[in-house]
């Protein structure tokens, strides 16, 4: 692990002795001892911080996707400027994020034992791939409309997604028009304070529009909702204006805010018009609700094996038989403009009544 902190150096390797399969086996206080490590010791997953005199983690992250084939999690401050920093990190090819809780007391620091345990362990048998997109922020402004009015979508998507998940879903959304006729909405495992930053950077870079949630959002054309973190998103389907609606009930499976939480509610509010659509991430989060999906009519996607960071969510819907298609993430933008071309799914309709 790489962290200026004497007490995070402390603390992390007294949380991961709690796992008889995790050993640290060396620490480091700045960027340039940790290459040094890293050289020395051939670790199979780097813990890193991104705020360390000297040489700071971002061009030590540099220095590791450079040099060594390495899977590294970020140990970033909640923080506005932390989040900014993650999500560079994460565009740079680091594998996955934990956040530092605001007190970094021993008791606090139960808060991300678990969740780090688990991401140490999945990183371990990643293989790291050329994933690394490039970063939005470089590319030049979208060309969003200048007005926005409020349609009603052809379609419903709902995306389930976890490690791996901020660089796919910034190569996806970026690639989708700013006429596009669906509406999106997103589960990304992420931690609360997170997804508000996510979602303004995504907005910043992409034609469509794309905000963190609240409850009473519209469901619009051309719109995409980020679930926020610790909180459950559901659908609501009314006469005049569908929305969402966000929870605070207990975690499904581990996890708040749950995939299949949102596949649940989609399916039973709109069954042939969803398409559900599972993505890079650990876990099988979201493979039930995608067979709800698929019962009620709709159409689910997984992504292929070759194009995840991590291919547990869409593995475990496709040996389920939930997954319809297998889409690389590349196709996957065109895939849903094509499936929600109004003109098609006209057609659909028109075919469907002559039967």
């Amino acid at each position: 692990m790489v962290d200026d902190s004497a007490l995070m150096r402390k603390l992390i390797p007294q949380i991961l002795a709690r796992d008889p399969d995790i050993e640290v086996v060396g620490t480091a206080m700045d960027g340039e001892f940790g290459l040094k490590k890293i050289e020395d010791l051939n670790p199979d997953v780097v813990t890193l911080d991104l705020e360390m005199p000297r040489m700071d983690g971002m061009e030590t992250l540099r220095q590791i996707t450079r040099r060594f084939r390495v899977p590294v999690i970020i140990v970033s401050a909640l923080s506005t400027e932390g989040a900014t920093a993650t999500f560079k990190a994460l565009a740079m090819g680091a594998l996955d994020f934990v956040a530092k809780p605001r007190d970094a007391a021993s008791a606090h620091m139960d808060e991300i034992a678990e969740d780090l345990i688990k991401k140490i362990k999945v990183a371990s048998r990643t293989r790291i791939k050329n994933t690394i997109m490039p970063d939005l922020m470089d590319r030049g402004k979208p060309n969003k409309p200048l007005a926005r009015p409020r349609v009603e979508p052809t379609r419903i998507i709902a995306i389930g997604v976890s490690t791996g998940g901020p660089n796919a879903l910034e190569y996806l959304l970026a690639q989708l028009p700013g006429d596009f006729p669906g509406t999106i909405i997103v589960v990304q495992h992420m931690p609360e304070g997170f997804t508000e930053m996510f979602a303004r950077r995504l907005n910043a870079n992409c034609a469509i529009d794309v905000k963190e949630a609240q409850s009473g959002d519209l469901l619009i054309a051309g719109r995409t909702l980020i679930c926020p973190g610790d909180r459950h998103i559901k659908v609501r389907r009314m006469p005049l204006a569908s929305t969402v609606v966000l929870s605070d009930e207990g975690r499904l499976n581990g996890h708040r805010p749950s995939v299949d939480v949102l596949f649940r509610s989609v399916a039973a509010d709109f069954g042939p018009r969803v398409i559900g659509v599972l993505m890079t991430g650990m876990g099988d989060d979201g493979a039930a609700g995608m067979g709800l999906i698929k019962d009620a009519g709709g159409l689910t996607l997984a992504q292929t094996e070759d194009s995840c960071v991590v291919f547990g969510m869409p593995k475990a819907a496709i040996e389920r038989g939930f997954a319809m298609r297998v889409v690389s993430l590349d196709l996957l933008a065109s895939t849903l403009v094509h499936q929600c071309n109004p003109d098609r799914i006209a057609k659909e309709q028109k075919v469907q009544m002559e039967l």
